[in-house]
């Protein structure tokens, strides 16, 4: 059965049905993970994060597309929503043994060092999702205000917070480099 009620893009009017997980799956994949690595601030991370979301998604996909008519803002909502509670629980984590003194040899992500990309990893969390929604991905207010099921006022101040959060960090990053 293949009924279309949910929208992945209505300007490009693609739309998917009850039976399309899939294919939402091969569409939204590579901007939720540009959002996740956005949120989380490593690409590891941000590809636990989009697994976690995307396996509740896909065990209610039919009820999501009935009732939601966007399961890309649903998933990214989702998406905030899982990385907010996961920082919140691990801040409440003790740490049961010491970690060895001597650094692991891990990959480092290239943006570690950027200047903008510490900045922005430096903001709230919702402050931060806000920024990235609006200027990574594009969307408008409303949009991200459905997506973090907040009002566009919210969306409004956060992000005023967070472009004047992130001049300030820029414009000390500039006078040091002088």
């Amino acid at each position: 059965m293949h009924v279309t009620v949910g929208t992945l893009n209505p300007a490009v009017g693609e739309s998917y049905g009850v039976d399309d997980f899939g294919e939402f799956v091969q569409a939204a994949l590579p901007g939720l993970l540009r959002y996740g690595h956005a949120l989380t601030g490593n690409p590891h991370d941000a590809a636990d994060l989009v697994q976690t979301v995307l396996e509740k998604l896909g065990s209610r996909w039919a009820r999501v597309v009935r009732n939601t008519g966007d399961p890309l803002a649903y998933a990214r909502r989702a998406m905030a929503n899982t990385h907010i509670s996961r920082w919140r629980r691990t801040r409440r984590e003790n740490l049961v043994a010491e970690l060895p003194d001597i650094p692991a040899a891990a990959a480092r992500d290239r943006f570690d060092n950027e200047p903008l990309w510490q900045a922005l990893r430096a903001l709230p969390k919702r402050q931060r999702a806000v920024i990235v929604l609006r200027y990574y991905e594009g969307l408008s207010e409303a949009e991200i205000a459905a997506a973090l099921g907040v009002s566009t006022g919210t969306v409004k101040s956060q992000a005023s917070k967070a472009m004047a959060s992130l001049r300030t960090r820029m414009r000390a990053t500039e006078e040091g480099r002088c």
